[in-house]
């Protein structure tokens, strides 16, 4: 019994967990990396910024290791409710990363929130493993990318930096390995099955959000918020009802379009997406509702999950 508990022991501490926060800008390829070092398509990714409103999870799992990883919001200096929450999304991954990922690209600049900066640095200084990476190399010269890299050793002196190219998957292999090897000794936090904090719901609301971002221009996307009213599995189908809800009446015609051809067009590439997430077929209705100012509205944004308390 006792040679047991002795090799129940190190087997614990030869295991490897931690919570691996990306933080960084918007639009500089957050959700892209998040989903290369995963390898599932758990974050939304368009051309747009601020397309990540939720701190999503995504957990890889191996026989001696499980990275529990978090995509979240562009840091960005908030004009409403719904920024300043999507901001504190941001703030608490300071707060719990065992390894810190913040993501810079060729056309960032530092100058663009100074005192997010300044909070990475303190957590560097203090010990967090803070691995600094420059994303979309493959835009940039090798001239560039050198000055780059000199300019962050001087910022963040303590920090690892990896340039990579999320969407090409150059060097993720490496980061991958380098995180992994930074994980502190501890069991598991999660099921070794589980892939995501999130119910099957939130990447119904995500994927017709993307679809959302892609379609309309201007202010409609930032306007809107989806909601799955049902959602029923049977064998071998999933029926869906979900709302989109948007701020004033002419945002909602707009999403409409002549004769719903508009709505129409998102319905149809949200269910190919969708049954191809759940490998289902999938019966999607939509919805277009007004709530207004929701953006703004404290008790609305608690509603629809934005929510740290």
């Amino acid at each position: 019994m006792v040679n047991d508990k002795m090799v129940n022991n190190d087997n614990l501490r030869t295991h490897r967990s931690g919570f691996v926060n990306i933080v960084g800008n918007p639009n500089v390829g957050k959700s892209t990396l998040m989903n290369a070092l995963v390898g599932e398509r758990l974050s939304i990714i368009t051309s747009k910024a601020q397309t990540t409103r939720h701190r999503i999870m995504g957990i890889v799992n191996g026989e001696d290791f499980q990275m529990v990883y978090s995509d979240t919001p562009g840091v960005l200096s908030p004009n409403y409710q719904l920024q300043r929450q999507m901001l504190e999304f941001s703030r608490s991954a300071l707060v719990d990363a065992d390894v810190l990922l913040y993501v810079t690209e060729p056309q960032d600049t530092i100058d663009r929130n100074p005192d997010f900066i300044e909070k990475v640095k303190k957590m560097s200084s203090a010990g967090t493993r803070v691995f600094l990476i420059i994303n979309k190399i493959d835009l940039t010269t090798q001239e560039t990318l050198e000055s780059l890299v000199a300019f962050w050793h001087t910022q963040l002196p303590e920090a690892e930096i990896f340039p990579i190219s999320a969407q090409e998957r150059f060097g993720i292999s490496q980061l991958f390995d380098a995180i992994k090897n930074a994980l502190p000794e501890c069991p598991p936090f999660f099921p070794k099955d589980q892939l995501t904090d999130k119910p099957a719901r939130f990447f119904v609301n995500e994927i017709i959000r993307e679809k959302i971002l892609q379609n309309y221009d201007k202010e409609i996307p930032y306007s809107v918020e989806v909601e799955v009213e049902s959602f029923k599995e049977e064998d071998k189908l999933i029926r869906i009802d979900a709302v989109i809800y948007c701020e004033r009446d002419s945002q909602k015609g707009i999403i409409i379009g002549k004769a719903g051809s508009a709505l129409k067009r998102v319905g149809s590439q949200a269910r190919k997406d969708i049954e191809d997430f759940f490998q289902k077929q999938v019966f999607l209705q939509l919805f277009v509702k007004v709530d207004k100012d929701w953006r703004s509205n404290t008790n609305r944004l608690k509603h629809y999950g934005y929510d740290l308390s």
